[in-house]
């Protein structure tokens, strides 16, 4: 904790005391606070893209095992009826 507090000081402490003017400041800060805004919106729509590409993929998966489950269970019934003939 004390750790973190020495950081958050030395941080607010550099801004303070930085060689450029205020209003320079701010606006860098502003810019790096878009950025990373702009850097989060993108990692989490990769994020949401990734998750339902994985969800589709599972259906399709769960699809094609109902489908070859069926076709199995249909080809027994196939030959009991034809040897029933």
């Amino acid at each position: 904790m004390a750790l973190l507090a020495g950081v958050a000081a030395g941080a607010a402490l550099g801004i303070l005391f930085a060689p450029a003017k205020g209003s320079e400041t701010r606006k860098g800060l502003t810019g790096k606070g878009e950025d990373l805004k702009e850097s989060i919106k993108e990692k989490f729509n990769e994020f949401l893209d990734d998750i339902s590409e994985k969800y589709d993929n599972v259906s399709q998966a769960d699809t094609d095992t109902d489908d070859m489950s069926g076709s199995t269970m249909e080809e027994p019934d196939k030959k009991a009826k034809t040897a029933a003939v």
